[in-house]
C-alpha cells in the first residue's frame, strides 16, 4: 500500500537507513549497559550498578521508540546482532574491565549514539519531518545527560 504521510520515499528511505544506524548503536550500548550492571565490582558497586541499571532500562525503552519510527516511515527495521553488529558505532567490550574503564567505555558509547541521531538531524529536517526530529532532539539530550552523569564519577 502507498505511504503518504507528505515524505516521499525517497526522503523516508534516507531518514530510516539514519534511524538503523540509530538503533544499532542505543541497542549494542543497552547491551554494553546491561553486561557493565552484571558485572561491575568495586567501592562504586551500588553506585553504577544502579545508575548502569536506570540507563539500560531508558536504553530498552528507547529502542522500540526508534523501531516503531522506522516502520512509521514503510522501512524494514534491522533487528538481529549481525544487522546491528554491520551498523553500529559503539564498540563492543572485551572482557570484565574496571569500573573506571566500564565508565570510561558508556562515555564513549552515550557520545557516539549522540552524533548519530545528530547526523540523521539535517535528513529529518529537511524533510520537514517533525516526528524524527522530535525523537532526535529527545534521544540528545538523554545521551548528552547520561554522558555527563558517567564523566562526572571520573573526575576528582
Amino acid at each position: 500500500m502507498k505511504i503518504d504521510i507528505g515524505i516521499d520515499a525517497k526522503q523516508r528511505e534516507k531518514i530510516a537507513s539514519g534511524l538503523s544506524r540509530l538503533l544499532a548503536d542505543t541497542y549494542t550500548l543497552y547491551l554494553k549497559t546491561h553486561n557493565f550492571h552484571w558485572n561491575v565490582t568495586g567501592p562504586m558497586f551500588s553506585t553504577l550498578h544502579l545508575m548502569f541499571e536506570a540507563q539500560y532500562n531508558e536504553l530498552a525503552l528507547a529502542v522500540d521508540l526508534i523501531a516503531e519510527r522506522i516502520r512509521a516511515l514503510g522501512v524494514r527495521a534491522p533487528g538481529s546482532y549481525r544487522e546491528f553488529a554491520k551498523l553500529t558505532v559503539v564498540q563492543e567490550s572485551d572482557g570484565t574491565p574496571n569500573a573506571n574503564e566500564m565508565i570510561r567505555q558508556l562515555v564513549a558509547g552515550q557520545e557516539a549514539v549522540v552524533r548519530t541521531a545528530r547526523s540523521v538531524f539535517p535528513d529529518a529536517d529537511a524533510a520537514n519531518d517533525e516526528p524524527t526530529a522530535d525523537l532526535l532532539t529527545q534521544r540528545m539530550q538523554i545521551h548528552e545527560k547520561n554522558a555527563w552523569m558517567l564523566r562526572s564519577l571520573l573526575e576528582k
